[in-house]
């Protein structure tokens, strides 16, 4: 199956408003931030024990290189000289900067010469795989081919060393993410041993013994490395890693019709979405290790649920939708996508979450520091910043809203799939698709297609849609896995879908105790929360949800989207310590909520996804 590309899709609505803040905003204060911190400058590869410049850190590679990808993706659609002379300007540092033998790494390069290929854990191989994939954006995107070279001259070493001699001192990355990028470098060249080096570090996890020299406070579950990968049965370790990891592996699946690859995927995946998933989207439970911890262990106070690891999330679930037609895929794409993911950028595109918790109570913060890991690393921050020490979301979120509309369509001889809603056109490949729609705000998508004439349109029912019209009438064309299948008949036609989208209260299993007699609002793909600082400073522990009671909709002009006013019952205050249910007293009263990814754009506040069932 093939994926129309987002280069070939003109959005509007929600994600062309989205997709323009990330242009005029977000991808120039990333810019800014990695120029003030010393980032670009690194490239020069002029720091120096001793000197006034900033020390390159094992990542830095990375941050630029999503950077650059971001730009890559965003000059796809929008032409900007200015933007390419940056790009430009920085590949030629790289080209200078390159090694004889094709090798480029600024820390291991400047920082500790002569221990390049010795410690797994820093990020060799996931900077070279990020390098790659900002090398083939911008190839595509320009034609110019410089940085696309000297990229296969350093995976060409990578080969040599690691699949060919085995001479470095692990033998898989320490953090995945190669693994993605040498398949989309073999898509852009033809070279069949980029696919075959993918294949070598996938099917070598977990069966070296190189691999098993890790840090003291890790272990080879941290890395997904203590067992072969196609005896994986559930997600563990750090979120983004093992996310990657999985993405890597259903693209190799898909190319090489590897049954057992797949089922692999398939079995993680359930595992994810069905016991180790908040519903946001966000993955990854805790700060120790920014790892998934075991099944139903999902605090929110202290939820970890990394903006990279929500955006992986997502990335590899849009790999499963090109392979597998199931709903299952896109409905947890898409709820990454508009909540988990969404929520570590502001309004404006200018300030980042790199942890997104589901429950902010700053009393509690107050008096219990201990409680809330308050160090430098990983505080659960209240407001968004435009950069962090390791900035790896803000240029990851960047790039992943520069090219969304790679998860609208895919395709084969005899279908059309439409996994994904949103106001847009396309023309690819002989086919012509046009949305109309309000999404996520209505449930409304008019789709015209044309040369279609022959085949079948299969149209996802979102999971949480109960009752879906074609026409006005009920469906009733054929339902399988969750996408409804329209043969179409003439060279142009317009279908009028109605998805219902009414507000709904959804409870979670009760194994999660943290989540115990508390509701979630949500309404289409969107999670709604309630801050204090929009409900006149109201204590959310004293707000009970009134399940029976009504929702009132207003559109949010700076959110783009629908706040919801909920009907709700306020604990009156007692001086009592405890007392007697029966005397305890509530009043009636409205509870504000916006979607969960525009919160902390109101000032510092408490937050709550999650509040009691009234």
């Amino acid at each position: 199956m093939k994926t129309i590309p987002f280069s070939a899709v003109k959005l509007g609505g929600f994600w062309g408003r989205r997709l323009e803040i990330n242009r005029t905003a977000t991808i120039p204060t990333v810019y800014d931030r990695f120029t003030d911190t010393g980032r670009f400058e690194a490239f020069r590869f002029n720091w120096k024990e001793g000197s006034d410049l900033p020390k390159p850190h094992f990542f830095w590679d990375s941050d630029i290189a999503k950077w650059i990808e971001a730009a890559a993706y965003s000059l796809a659609l929008h032409p900007d000289k200015e933007l390419e002379r940056i790009i430009d300007d920085t590949v030629e540092l790289i080209e200078k900067n390159q090694q004889e033998d094709g090798y480029f790494n600024i820390y291991f390069t400047v920082v500790e010469p002569g221990k390049r290929f010795t410690i797994r854990d820093y990020h060799e191989l996931y900077c070279a795989g990020h390098l790659t994939e900002a090398a083939v954006a911008y190839y595509k995107a320009t034609g110019k081919d410089k940085f696309l070279k000297i990229m296969c001259r350093y995976i060409d070493l990578i080969e040599r060393v690691f699949a060919l001699e085995h001479s470095a001192e692990f033998d898989t990355p320490g953090h995945e993410e190669i693994e993605l990028a040498l398949i989309k470098l073999w898509e852009c060249t033809g070279e069949e041993r980029y696919l075959k080096l993918c294949k070598y570090f996938i099917d070598t996890r977990g069966t070296s013994e190189k691999d098993k020299n890790i840090p003291s406070w890790a272990e080879p579950e941290y890395y997904q490395s203590d067992i072969p990968v196609r005896e994986f049965t559930f997600a563990e370790g750090h979120a983004v890693r093992a996310m990657y990891l999985y993405s890597g592996m259903a693209d190799l699946a898909e190319k090489t019709g590897d049954k057992e690859l797949l089922d692999t995927c398939e079995r993680v995946f359930e595992n994810v979405r069905n016991r180790q998933m908040y519903i946001t989207g966000g993955i990854g439970a805790t700060s120790s290790g920014e790892r998934f911890t075991e099944d139903y262990v999902l605090s929110n106070d202290l939820a970890y649920a990394e903006t990279c690891a929500a955006i992986a999330l997502a990335l590899f679930t849009r790999r499963m939708s090109g392979i597998i037609p199931d709903s299952k895929y896109a409905d947890v794409a898409e709820i990454a996508i508009y909540n988990g993911s969404l929520a570590g950028v502001s309004l404006d595109g200018r300030s980042f979450f790199y942890i997104n918790p589901l429950e902010i109570n700053l009393e509690d913060r107050r008096r219990n520091k201990e409680h809330y890991y308050f160090d430098k690393t990983y505080a659960p921050i209240t407001q968004r910043v435009e950069v962090f020490d390791c900035s790896c979301c803000p240029p990851n979120i960047a790039r992943f809203v520069a090219s969304i509309a790679d998860f609208l369509y895919s395709y084969d001889d005899s279908t059309v799939y439409v996994h994904h809603f949103a106001e847009s056109e396309t023309e690819y490949d002989g086919i012509y698709i046009k949305q109309q729609t309000a999404y996520p705000n209505e449930g409304g998508v008019r789709i015209t297609v044309r040369n279609m004439a022959g085949k079948r349109l299969a149209v996802r029912i979102p999971g949480w849609c109960e009752f879906v019209s074609l026409g006005g009438e009920k469906l009733n064309a054929p339902v399988e896995k969750g996408y409804a299948y329209i043969d179409i008949k003439s060279n142009e036609e317009t279908l009028d879908f109605w998805f219902e989208m009414k507000p709904r209260f959804v409870c979670a299993n009760p194994k999660i105790g943290y989540d115990a007699g508390k509701v979630c609002l949500c309404r289409g793909p969107l999670v709604y929360c309630s801050e204090s600082v929009l409900n006149d400073g109201v204590r959310l522990s004293d707000i009970s949800l009134d399940v029976n009671g009504t929702v009132g909709l207003t559109f949010d002009e700076e959110a783009g989207v629908y706040a919801a006013e909920a009907d709700a019952f306020e604990d009156a205050p007692s001086d009592e310590l405890y007392y007697e249910c029966a005397k305890s007293e509530r009043v009636n009263r409205k509870i504000r909520m916006l979607p969960y990814f525009a919160y902390a754009n109101h000032g510092e506040s408490d937050m709550a996804v999650w509040l009691r069932k009234g």
